[in-house]
């Protein structure tokens, strides 16, 4: 009988300040060390943060000023993939002797991207996916991943994918993932809301595989003191993290109003028991009605091409 121990990390980044976030998220591994992980999932944005609330300036054909330091302010905050963040997230994985996932802010130029980033138990950055389509105001903020992130990591617990927030609402998306094999499907997330729970024993069921969902609980206290202002004593994200059995059982949590580490002892022989009646990608498939095309090659805004021929001298 395969068991391992998975985990949600539900906390929530320290806004505009990096360095403390990773001080935060070296601390919640340290917390970890002791439970014998074999997975731990942080939520999106951890590093690099989620700024909610907050417009940058947009209206309808115009921008202000201050929504233009707004976005510097959260460009300094982002990180380089590969870079020193990610050697220091690498390390926590590797004391941690643990696969880590975690969302993180990318910077890209002037571009910022959401992502998703796996680590293996050695520390080495195995998997790096941006984030399809981001949601309504995030579209300001984020640009739009492509194909060649749909990746996915054989594990010793199994195959190791996922999608970030709202990508879970993507049916194309789940299908091409599903035709990858995962086993076990990582969502870090700030979607707080109970019907989120919905979506995500939905997705279980569906694929018939173990799903994280790690959510952050972010507070005022997390806030630059202006900016904390705004939102009182309320949390701007209140968690939800949980873990879910491949036929849509809850396993751990969910869990709100805290920090928190929900951990569960996964059998990873139950995908097979489950799929015995459904494999969406298997025997319930049927390929000869319908045909996915998925195109996972990398988009370059400009490529070269040397067109000029060479002549042979007369």
């Amino acid at each position: 009988m395969p068991q391992f121990r998975i985990a949600a990390i539900q906390a929530g980044s320290i806004l505009f300040d990096t360095p403390a976030t990773l001080d935060r998220m070296e601390g919640l591994c340290q917390r970890a060390a002791g439970q014998g992980l074999d997975l731990v999932v942080f939520p999106e944005a951890f590093v690099g943060g989620y700024p909610k609330g907050l417009d940058f300036g947009a209206r309808l054909g115009s921008r202000t000023a201050e929504g233009r330091e707004d976005y510097l302010r959260y460009w300094r905050s982002a990180i380089e993939v590969p870079g020193a963040e990610t050697a220091r997230i690498g390390a926590m994985a590797a004391a941690l002797g643990a696969w880590l996932v975690t969302g993180v802010i990318e910077r890209v130029g002037a571009t910022l991207y959401c992502a998703s980033l796996t680590f293996n138990p050695q520390g080495e950055l195995v998997n790096h996916h941006r984030k399809l389509m981001p949601t309504a105001t995030e579209r300001l903020v984020w640009a739009q991943g492509d194909g060649s992130g749909l990746g996915v990591v054989q594990t010793p617990m199994g195959v190791l994918g996922g999608a970030i927030c709202w990508e879970n609402y993507m049916p194309a998306l789940r299908q091409a993932m599903y035709a990858k094999g995962v086993e076990i499907w990582c969502a870090p997330t700030v979607d707080e809301r109970e019907i989120w729970q919905s979506s995500l024993r939905h997705i279980a069921y569906e694929g018939r595989m173990f799903v994280v969902g790690a959510c952050q609980y972010l507070t005022p206290a997390d806030l630059p003191e202006s900016y904390a202002a705004t939102f009182c004593d309320q949390p701007l994200i209140r968690g939800g993290s949980v873990i879910i059995g491949p036929m849509g059982d809850v396993l751990a949590g969910p869990v709100y109003g805290e920090e928190a580490i929900v951990s569960a002892v996964i059998d990873t022989d139950d995908i097979v028991r489950a799929r015995y009646d459904l494999d969406v990608s298997g025997h319930y498939a049927r390929p000869d009605l319908f045909t996915l095309l998925v195109d996972e090659s990398p988009r370059q805004t400009v490529r070269c091409q040397n067109t000029t021929e060479s002549v042979e001298p007369a």
